[in-house]
């Protein structure tokens, strides 16, 4: 089945550019050769500005006769009185050539290859290491781009683990092929078969700019950014780029503007348009404006009442702190896109480092979609998730990665929810509804017993990350209007079960909530503390003040548990735990009664068993036979 917003078949969309297919042929390669200086030049130049600047003063006297010398404590001075100005020279001499030898090595030495199922990078020159990747255990992969290294064409792209100190970072790689590599191990890591021609190069040696052979000068003219005839339908075969250092200069310019999310992979425009005005007022809206304020009146009191004045000396520096803390959460959420490709979703961010992060399906633990209280006269909500890894980078609005939605209505909430949670809300729950509903409609009209195992053995269709409405139109091309009209029915029904839980209270949803003896656990929350479940999701409603809802994917849920203290079991109430990975979201349930919380925990437990015997979302893109 073709995906219906970029035209690729579900296997595995277009073959790999020929600089992928090298990178790509289970040998040894190097990273770019920008790499030392991306690395560790920037520490060199440091060291070198610092001499310069204790020697500047001697300098201006070599062209200004007369110009003041250093003061009689400087150590620069003591060494030119000494004679030992020589000595210095050629020490920063084979300081320098020490560290340019130590990251040519470094670099040589750092090797990495990707496989049919798995990522291996091995670094190190004197204590070796050797970190691998497991492709069906990807749990993301993130392109970061910094300021520096988009001056030279390079990202570094981070295959993301279960685990806290589990990824594999390729740092660096060329830009444009940062993209398709990724591209390429999610195809693998998805299921996809779909063979290329491995280019030849020695086994076991790593190809560099000078190996011979046609993989070596692919590679190598990939990995230095010079311009390489791209397949055709690659978007580098567009528009060739010309010759010369002012070709080079447009091609920088154009990577600067190049959209963060690839029109290839994803739709043209992100499903969530994020404005500065409410990305701006979101963040002075925070919490941490709050305990700033907090803190400017406590002081201000302090000063009145004892007269002490350096006390505003102490609010001088959080003051100014604050304005730096403001900026960066602002531009690192300017860009942000959210879209959905047929690998997972996949969102960016940034002003001036970018970086952007797809997330493949059943990566996402646990969802939690939150409303502060001063949030609430706009309408505004965030979005959380919990993951297996952890990235080394910040997300958007510089708040961990785990954060996919930093503000945004309940529209642009709705939209998210397609996205990250397809099987609930979202396009492969629409399919798996339609086959069903083929399924029972040809059979009740041949067999009704025959009926009832074609429904029951339907694989849901590959339709990718595409929005509700692409999907719905879809399978109306070939669905029955009846069948439409039903599954249309039964997807709205859903969605109106997780956006009603965001403003509901009581039984309003069907939520079952905490009696009103809970009220002296939770004294403004307890009509709104309930639980319900949804088709292939646990719903979790909480917080009167501060609204959550959480939402635990029915198979991720790794085990159930029922607590009862003392004084719950005095109250005659229990708490429910969901547990997951690790992670911002914590998905329980207390002051429920003890009835209610011990049926929810046995239906919980049956039905997460029974969903992960069902789940195949580790290989989304593997063919059903």
């Amino acid at each position: 089945m073709s995906d219906p917003r970029t035209g690729a078949d579900g296997g595995g969309g277009r073959p790999a550019p020929p600089d992928v297919a090298a990178l790509t042929d289970g040998e040894w390669h190097r990273l770019h050769p920008a790499t030392p200086l991306l690395k560790g030049g920037i520490a060199l130049a440091a060291v070198l500005v610092i001499l310069f600047n204790n020697a500047r003063e001697y300098v201006v006297e070599l062209f200004v006769p007369g110009g003041r010398r250093g003061d009689d404590g400087d150590p620069f001075g003591y060494v030119v009185d000494q004679g030992w100005l020589g000595l210095l020279l050629l020490a920063v001499v084979v300081v320098i050539a020490l560290f340019v030898g130590g990251f040519w090595l470094s670099w040589r030495m750092h090797t990495f290859r990707v496989g049919d199922d798995v990522v291996e990078v091995r670094s190190g020159i004197v204590f070796r290491t050797n970190r691998r990747a497991r492709l069906d255990r990807i749990q993301g992969i993130n392109i970061q781009r910094p300021l520096l290294a988009r001056v030279f064409g390079a990202a570094k792209l981070e295959v993301n683990q279960a685990g806290q100190d589990a990824n594999v970072n390729l740092a660096y790689l060329r830009s444009a092929s940062a993209d398709d590599l990724r591209r390429e191990i999610l195809r693998r890591a998805g299921g996809a078969q779909q063979p290329h021609a491995p280019a030849p190069s020695a086994a076991g040696a790593p190809v560099d700019a000078t190996a011979d052979g046609t993989g070596g000068a692919t590679h190598a003219a990939a990995v230095a950014g010079i311009a390489t005839p791209a397949a055709p339908g690659h978007p580098d075969a567009q528009a060739p780029h010309r010759q010369g250092f002012g070709g080079l200069v447009e091609q920088r310019a154009n990577e600067f503007l190049a959209p963060e999310l690839d029109p290839d992979e994803a739709p043209p425009q992100s499903v969530v348009a994020l404005s500065p005005g409410r990305l701006i007022g979101s963040t002075v809206l925070s919490g941490y404006t709050l305990f700033l304020l907090a803190a400017v009146v406590a002081i201000v009191i302090s000063v009145v009442t004892t007269g002490e004045w350096f006390l505003l000396f102490v609010l001088l520096p959080a003051v100014l702190g604050s304005g730096g803390f403001y900026v960066n959460r602002i531009t690192k959420s300017l860009r942000y896109t959210i879209a959905g490709t047929r690998d997972g979703v996949r969102i960016g961010y940034g002003l001036f480092s970018t970086s952007n992060e797809t997330l493949p399906p059943g990566r996402i633990h646990s969802v939690k979609v939150s409303q502060p209280l001063l949030w609430r006269p706009f309408g505004w909500w965030d979005v959380k998730i919990n993951r297996a890894s952890r990235s080394s980078t910040k997300g958007a609005a510089g708040q961990e990665n785990t954060t996919i939605l930093p503000v945004g209505d309940e529209d642009d909430v709705r939209r998210v929810l397609e996205l990250v949670l397809p099987e609930l809300v979202g396009v492969a729950a629409v399919g798996v509804a339609t086959e069903e509903a083929r399924a029972g409609s040809s059979a009740s009209a041949d067999d009704p017993e025959a009926g009832a195992s074609a429904t029951g053995d339907a694989a849901p269709p590959a339709l990718g990350f595409a929005t509700l409405g692409d999907a719905t139109s879809t399978i109306g091309e070939a669905a029955p209007p009846a069948v439409r009209d039903a599954v249309e029915a039964t997807t709205e029904h859903t969605l109106s079960l997780v956006e009603g839980g965001l403003r509901s209270s009581g039984t309003d949803g069907g939520f079952t909530v905490s009696p009103r003896r809970a009220a002296v656990l939770r004294w403004f929350s307890w009509r709104r503390n309930g639980f319900r479940s949804a088709p292939g999701a646990l719903l979790l409603r909480k917080g009167a003040i501060w609204r959550q809802l959480v939402i635990v994917p029915l198979p991720r849920v790794q085990s159930v548990g029922l607590v009862q203290g003392p004084l719950r079991r005095r109250l005659r109430l229990a708490t429910v735990h969901l547990h997951t990975v690790q992670g911002p979201i914590v998905a329980e349930i207390g002051a429920l009664d003890q009835d209610d919380a011990l049926g929810f925990f046995t239906t919980a437990g049956r039905e997460a068993v029974a969903a992960a015997h069902a789940d195949r979302t580790h290989r989304w893109s593997e063919e059903t036979p």
